[in-house]
């Protein structure tokens, strides 16, 4: 039962190899498990998605130089708020 329970440092060392390829079941069930009681690999896996799928509009807008994203300051504002209540509520 030991390889089901991971520490901290391997979990998010796995989280960070799971963006990239898919993991064993075993490592996949063991980081769940850590995840449902660790709130800051929790956190971490949170804030690594956030970062990729920011990197991933990043690219588009690029490519898409023709029609740029904007917001505006109060939208901006109101992501950024909303992002912030949901990594405290983790």
């Amino acid at each position: 039962m030991s390889h089901w329970m991971h520490n901290c440092k391997e979990v998010t060392r796995m989280v960070s190899e799971s963006l990239d390829r898919k993991l064993p079941l075993h490592q996949r069930m063991g980081i769940r498990v850590h995840l449902f009681m660790c709130k800051f690999c929790s956190r971490y896996r949170k804030q690594l998605l956030l970062l990729r799928e920011a990197m991933r509009l990043k690219e588009r807008c690029v490519e898409d130089k023709g029609s740029p994203i904007t917001l505006s300051p109060e939208a901006r504002e109101r992501i950024k708020r909303s992002f912030i209540n949901s990594l405290n509520k983790a």
